[in-house]
This record gives structure tokens, C-alpha cells and sequence, in this order.
């Protein structure tokens, strides 16, 4: 369907600005871990390489693993750094991956899983391993030319073994979201050079307290095949509308039967994994440098997205589709209001090149902010104020340099962005969906032996069907092509639908969906 789309004041009181920066010694990274006290930062992992080739045999290469422990002062642009190599090997193999879940709780850096190639298994693997690391205790070990082991605590563990995941904290309880495990070479052509598995859920866990021997505790697993089918998505910290502290899965790859990201977002709360029903976030996919703002005089929920990779741009004003998913410039801006509604906008201010994929925003620290640095916006002061910076990422010479095989004009970038909010009213472009309802009824329900589908569409939609049962394990998926006002059976015996609850989840034209719960009697 088409979007329309107009210019208007949005809600968010600060224009962006990026100002280029650079320390000498840091030549660039991407897809990398990072954990911070006191102003320094430590970056773990990633690649000082550009994105990853097309051929098997040279995709993610040995030779371009980051090698190092790095530590920055984004103040006083001082730069240190120590060899991995002075680790045990599984700490080595580790902590030279790629797209590791991490967590930053307090002085503690835990980090989950990664990819890479390994010497001890001759392949690339992802790891089973989850460490947990002194970061005063490590970066001033780095600065000081001292023993770095004694920082560091690793465990083998299996269910660990995930990559392009995110890793966040509520409560007690550390949520390991999505991601998948891939063992190993890249195949753009899915040939049977690797073995993969998504986690198709998320992992709830809690850890051994600091200065105990690290050890997993009330683990636990929650599935959902459908929603949480996703990896190399951004995570937001996110207050929702009644003060409840979660996070928002925004976008990631790839839908089940859809060679294409996902464009509706997923709310994380203690309580369960939730759609955002008749929503769809168009402007930005996979992980990028992004922060968040929570505005208590409004109730609304701010996050911004600086550049990366999208399916959906804007050029000279038109919002185009590119199927690619290239490189962008765009910074767009996704808001909750205390009603619960969900808007998105595109900002004037684009980033100065195609760049911020697979790049962290590091928050200043004396910047005012809530839980896992959500920054307090009644609290910023001035007309122009220095949040933090943008670090690392892949720079591109062109929109889709990967499809064209072209993946030599891509580099991890070196430039350092400092991040500054601008108060200004901020001109911007919403993104409106169709003015379409489209509604969907089962009848009937409860429901012993068919249901119903009515599909109440004025115009002419696929609709593909997925049917989770209370586990959120997938059970039985249909495709309807082309529907319009149109009545469509399930027959409950047929399909061997048992008695119990299920939800039923529509996904329209691979971008928004609706969820609807169905019980069998």
C-alpha cells in the first residue's frame, strides 16, 4: 500500500548535530562490544574491516578480527590498548568475535556469545561462552600496563552460544532477545557451508553476585517463532505509558517466509513479548547507533536513529523502497505518547556520509538520564547540549555496495562523532499509515471445529497467517494472496488444532501485523 506523508512540528524540542572527531591510535570498528566508567571506554570485538564479502571463503577472514582490548578517552582524546593474547584461548577466540551480546550492569561488562573463526575448532563458529568483566578494575589494568586476567571470568555454556542478539537487564534478570547461532561460512546463496538456528525467543536469566564464582542461575527460555525471529536489530530501553520499564525490539532480519527486515516493532516487558499491532516502523533496519529520551512533562518516549541500513529512505522529498536494504544518511525519530500511539518521523538533519551501521552511540556520563541510559530530557539545560558520541560503524561509498558485489568501498569508520542536541522546534516528516482500517474478526471463538476469518479490507492485501500455540511454538502457517472483504475457514480438526489458547498472527503485505487470540474447545 502507499504512504503518505507530510511535514509538520513533531514533539521533540532539540534539532541534532554531529560534530567529526578523532583520537589518534583508533583506526576504526564495527560490531564491536563497549563498556565505560569514568570516561574511559573499553571496546571489545568487532572487525576494523568494511562490510563482510559475498564469497564464503572470504567473508569474515581471521586476518581482520580486532585483536586487541581498546580503551578511549572521548574527553582527552587519549588512546590505549593491549593484545588479546595475553588471555587464556577461550577468552582469545571470544573476544575477537563479531556482533556479541553485551550488557553494561554497573562496574560488571557481561558478554554473550559471538562469531568468528576459531583455531581450536578449525571453523567459524559462534561461542559458547559468556564472560563477565571487571571494567575499572580492566581498563586501568590497560592504562597501567599491568596484568589484564585477573578481570575477566568465563563459562562454557551452550545456551550461550548466540550472535546478533541483544543482551538487557529487568529486575534481576538479564533477557538475552533473539539472535541466532551460526556455525560456519557465510553463504549469500544458502548453500551448505553453515548450520543456523535462531533463537526464536528470548532467555531469562540471573547471575552468581559479584565476587562469587560466575555461574548462570533461574535460567529460563521463552519462545515466540514468529515475533522474535529476528537479529542484528536495534533493542531500545523503553518507559511505557504507565511507567513500566522495558525495552522495544525495533526491526532486525528476517521474516520467516520474507527475504526482508521486519517492520513492526515488539514490546519487552516482564510480563511477556507483545506486537505493536497496526504499526509499522519504515526507516530504519538493523543495528545502528541510536539513544533514547524519555520527556516526563509530555509522557512520551524518544528514540533516534543515526543513519545505518534501511529498506525505506527519503530522496528529494519521496520515500522510496529498495528491497536492498542500503546504506542510509537518515535520522528518524520514533516516538510513544501516553496514549500508547506510536509515530515516526524523519528528521532535516541527515548524517554527513553512509554511515552508522553497526556503530555504538556512547553516552556521556554526567548527562541526566533514567535506567539503562535512557537520558531525562526535563532535565537537559542549555541551548546546545553534548550527549555523547557516535563510534565505530561502516562507512560506504554507495547505497548497496554488498548486492553489487562491491563491498571493497566499505571500511569500518574511524571518524568519531560528537553528538550535540540543538533547542530548536524541529521540522520533520511524519511517516502516516493508509488511512485503511484493516480489521480482522474470527468467529466464532471459542471455536470447536472451524473458524471463521473475515478479512474487512477495502482494497487488495497478502496476508500471510501464523498460528502459535500457548508456547509460542508455530503450529500451522497460511498464505492468502490478494484479499479483499473476503471470508476465509480453518477447519480446527484438519490442522490438528488441541484444545487450548493460540494466537493467530496476521502479517499484512511483509509490513505490519495483527495478533488475535483464539481459544479450541
Amino acid at each position: 500500500f502507499f504512504l503518505d506523508t507530510h511535514a509538520q512540528t513533531n514533539n521533540f524540542p532539540f534539532e541534532v548535530v554531529l560534530k567529526a572527531d578523532s583520537i589518534t591510535g583508533f583506526n576504526g570498528l564495527h560490531s564491536f562490544a563497549y563498556g565505560q566508567r569514568d570516561g574511559k571506554v573499553l571496546l571489545i570485538g568487532g572487525r576494523p574491516e568494511g562490510i563482510h564479502a559475498r564469497q564464503p571463503f572470504n567473508a569474515f577472514p581471521a586476518s581482520q578480527n580486532n585483536q586487541l582490548l581498546q580503551v578511549l578517552d572521548l574527553s582527552t582524546k587519549q588512546y590505549w590498548s593491549r593484545p588479546l593474547a595475553e588471555l587464556s584461548v577461550p577468552l582469545q577466540e571470544q573476544l575477537q568475535s563479531t556482533n556479541m551480546n553485551f550488557y553494561q550492569d554497573g562496574n560488571a561488562l557481561i558478554i554473550a556469545g559471538g562469531y568468528a573463526f576459531s583455531a581450536t575448532a578449525n571453523d567459524h563458529i559462534t561461542f559458547p561462552y559468556l564472560t563477565r568483566i571487571d571494567l575499572d578494575g580492566l581498563i586501568s589494568a590497560i592504562i597501567s600496563n599491568t596484568p589484564i586476567s585477573p578481570f575477566l571470568e568465563q563459562i562454557q555454556d551452550e545456551r550461550f552460544a548466540v550472535t546478533g542478539g541483544n543482551l538487557a537487564k529487568i529486575g534481576a534478570q538479564y533477557y538475552l532477545v533473539g539472535g541466532h547461532r551460526f556455525d560456519g561460512r557465510y553463504n549469500p546463496m544458502n548453500n551448505p557451508t553453515f548450520v543456523q538456528t535462531y533463537v526464536d525467543g528470548l532467555k531469562k536469566f540471573e547471575l552468581s553476585p559479584i565476587g562469587q564464582p560466575l555461574a548462570v542461575q533461574n535460567y529460563q527460555l521463552s519462545t515466540d517463532q514468529v515475533n522474535l525471529h529476528r537479529r542484528d536489530y536495534n533493542l531500545l530501553p523503553h518507559i511505557y505509558p504507565n511507567g513500566e520499564f522495558g525495552y522495544l525490539i525495533s526491526s532486525g532480519v528476517f521474516q520467516l517466509n520474507a527475504d526482508l527486515p521486519f517492520l513492526y516493532p515488539v514490546e519487552i516487558k516482564s510480563s511477556g513479548n507483545t506486537p505493536v499491532n497496526g504499526f509499522s516502523q519504515y526507516l530504519s533496519a538493523y543495528h545502528s547507533s541510536k539513544f533514547s529520551l524519555f520527556d516526563t512533562a509530555n509522557q512520551t518516549m524518544h528514540h533516534l536513529f543515526l543513519g545505518g541500513l534501511s529498506q525505506y529512505y527519503y530522496q528529494n522529498g519521496a520515500l522510496l523502497n529498495d528491497a536492498n536494504v542500503p546504506f542510509v544518511k537518515t535520522i528518524s525519530h520514533l516516538t510513544q505518547g501516553p496514549d500508547g500511539a506510536y509515530q515516526e518521523y524523519v528528521l532535516a538533519t541527515e548524517m554527513p556520509a553512509l554511515l552508522g551501521a553497526s556503530a555504538e552511540f556512547i553516552h556521556l556520563e554526567q548527562v541526566p538520564h533514567y535506567a539503562s541510559e535512557i537520558i531525562d530530557l526535563a532535565a537537559l539545560n542549555g541551548d546546545s547540549i553534548l550527549i555523547g558520541h557516535v563510534v565505530g560503524g561502516i562507512k560506504s561509498g554507495s547505497l548497496n555496495p554488498f548486492t553489487q558485489n562491491n563491498t571493497n568501498a566499505t571500511d569500518a569508520n574511524a571518524v568519531l562523532y560528537e553528538v550535540w542536541l540543538k533547542r530548536t522546534a524541529t521540522n520533520a516528516i511524519e511517516v502516516v499509515l493508509p488511512e485503511e482500517t484493516l480489521a480482522i474478526e474470527l468467529f466464532p471463538n471459542p471455536s470447536v471445529e472451524d473458524i471463521y476469518i473475515d478479512f474487512n479490507f477495502s482494497a487488495k492485501h497478502n496476508v500471510e497467517l501464523f498460528i502459535l500455540d500457548a508456547s509460542g511454538k508455530l503450529v500451522h502457517e497460511v498464505y492468502y494472496e490478494k484479499v479483499k472483504n473476503a471470508k476465509k475457514s480453518i477447519d480446527v480438526k484438519e490442522k490438528n488444532l488441541k484444545p487450548g489458547s493460540y494466537t493467530l498472527q496476521f502479517i499484512i503485505d511483509d509490513q505490519q501485523t495483527l495478533t488475535k487470540q483464539l481459544a479450541v474447545q
